[in-house]
């Protein structure tokens, strides 16, 4: 009796499971078809699971256009790289300093860190603005990747990961003579791989999908990314081409859909790994 119990809230759960990603699967596969169809058949009601006809003649368009979206989209992909190695680089060495370093203020200084996630980017931008201005970096990808190279979340993501490798294990190095930047990246970090994947995965979908700070900071054609190039093939009151706009929502997706089924195994594994110790 027990295991029929057991079978059937499993098949009720494995039910519901499947219910809850059908759901979720419908707005990407409304997505791609329209992306497919004409004009016309995109505003289409009720709207066709699949069009008519397949138009690949959409995405050619994509790249086609006066707009320079294979331009965005290597932007898109320069930002992002270049962004979430410097984040990991510094997350990486100031979570080791608060975990693993004894000096005045650690508490103090990591709590400002924490803190500072609560203050919005919109808060602070005008003065960023200015900064950035000074120093010639409007209409560069540098201002992009500069403001988004401090990651507050990735200090306290790596912190309580860190935190949770044995004290003994730091020790020994020390012993054998190894300073804190090697004992960092030659024993702690490896150690912590899996929370590291975790912070990129989340890092890449920001960073990626980011508007606010590139439509601030950069007003060239050549110098937008992704995000802006969509909204840009929008047109006038939604005037653009559905079907070409969805297009490139759809090739905007590849990357984020890529980098999540690599590393998804290592998100649970990663998060987990950092509520051990606090």
């Amino acid at each position: 009796m027990i295991k029929m119990k057991r079978k059937l809230s499993d098949f009720i759960l494995s039910l519901l499971v499947l219910l809850a990603g059908i759901i979720v699967f419908i707005p990407f596969m409304y997505m791609f078809s329209s992306s497919m169809r004409t004009p016309a058949e995109a505003f289409k009601l009720p709207p066709a699971i699949l069009p008519e006809r397949f138009m690949i003649e959409n995405y050619i368009q994509l790249f086609k256009s006066d707009l320079p979206f294979a331009k965005m989209f290597l932007n898109s992909t320069i930002v992002t790289g270049i962004t979430i190695v410097i984040q990991i680089v510094v997350c990486s060495m100031a979570s080791y300093a608060f975990a693993k370093i004894r000096f005045a203020g650690r508490n103090f200084w990591f709590m400002a860190f924490l803190m500072s996630m609560m203050i919005p980017v919109q808060a602070t931008i005008i003065p960023v603005y200015m900064m950035m201005s000074k120093l010639n970096l409007i209409n560069t990808l540098s201002s992009i990747i500069l403001i988004s190279a401090f990651n507050a979340f990735g200090i306290f993501l790596m912190r309580q990961s860190i935190a949770s490798v044995p004290d003994a294990i730091v020790e020994a190095a020390k012993i054998d003579g190894a300073g804190h930047f090697r004992t960092c990246w030659q024993i702690v970090i490896p150690m912590v791989k899996s929370t590291i994947v975790t912070l990129i995965i989340l890092n890449f979908n920001s960073i990626w999908n980011d508007y606010f700070i590139p439509y601030v900071f950069v007003s060239k054609w050549e110098k937008m990314t992704v995000p802006l190039g969509v909204a840009a093939m929008k047109g006038y009151m939604g005037s653009g081409n559905k079907s070409v706009v969805l297009a490139g929502v759809t090739v905007a997706l590849l990357p984020i859909l890529i980098v999540f089924l690599i590393g998804q195994k290592y998100i649970v594994e990663g998060l987990t790994a950092s509520s051990v110790k606090g």
